[in-house]
C-alpha cells in the first residue's frame, strides 16, 4: 500500500511540476524580466483552471492561424483583375469578310482568355490542330479552299497580326478580322 501511495504521490507531483512549468513558460512569454510565477499559482485547482483556458487560447490561436495561412495562400488580385472566382467579361468584336466580299460583324461577350478559345465556344471557326496551334480553315461556315490558295488572314483593328487566333490573348473592347484571302 505504501508503495502505491509514493507512486500516486510522485506522479502528482511531477504533474504538478510540469503544470508548473507550463505555466511559467506561458506567463514568462509575456513578462519581459522572466521572473518566475509559481508563487502565483496557489492551488492545483488555479492550475487546472489555467491549464483549460491556455489549451482553449492555443486551440482558438491554432484555428485563427490556420485561417490566416489559408488566408494568405490566396493571391490578391491586382488593380483592374478580377479574382479567380469571378472571370471577367470581355466585349470583343469580329468582322469576317467572306470570299464574295461580304462582311459580317459578330460582337462577343466572353470569359475566355484567348481569341481562338472565344471563336470556338461561339461556333464561328473551325480547324486543324498544328505544332504551330490551331490553323484556321473555317470561318462563319465558309471554309477556305487550300487547291485554290484561299487561307483564314486574321488581323486586329486593320493591323497585320502575327498571332495564331489560339495564342492571342484578348482584351475588353478587341477588334478583330478575318479575312478569306487568295494566294500564299
Amino acid at each position: 500500500m505504501m508503495k502505491r501511495t509514493k507512486r500516486k504521490a510522485g506522479r502528482w507531483g511531477a504533474l504538478l511540476l510540469s503544470l508548473l512549468l507550463v505555466v511559467s513558460v506561458l506567463a514568462g512569454c509575456g513578462d519581459s524580466t522572466g521572473s518566475s510565477t509559481s508563487s502565483q499559482v496557489e492551488s492545483s485547482s488555479a492550475v487546472s483552471q489555467t491549464e483549460e483556458s491556455s489549451a482553449v487560447d492555443s486551440q482558438s490561436q491554432v484555428s485563427s492561424s490556420a485561417e490566416e495561412e489559408s488566408s494568405a495562400l490566396k493571391p490578391e488580385p491586382r488593380e483592374g483583375e478580377a479574382s479567380q472566382e469571378e472571370s471577367q467579361v470581355k466585349e470583343i468584336t469580329l468582322k469576317v469578310v467572306h470570299g464574295d466580299g461580304s462582311e459580317k460583324e459578330f460582337p462577343l461577350s466572353t470569359t475566355a482568355e484567348t481569341l481562338g478559345e472565344a471563336l470556338e465556344a461561339e461556333g464561328l471557326i473551325a480547324g486543324e490542330e498544328s505544332s504551330y496551334g490551331l490553323f484556321i480553315t473555317t470561318v462563319d461556315g465558309e471554309t477556305a479552299d487550300d487547291a485554290n490558295q484561299e487561307w483564314w488572314c486574321l488581323t486586329k483593328g486593320g493591323e497585320a497580326w502575327n498571332y495564331g487566333a489560339d495564342s492571342t490573348q484578348i482584351s475588353d473592347g478587341d477588334t478583330y478580322e478575318l479575312t478569306l484571302t487568295v494566294g500564299y
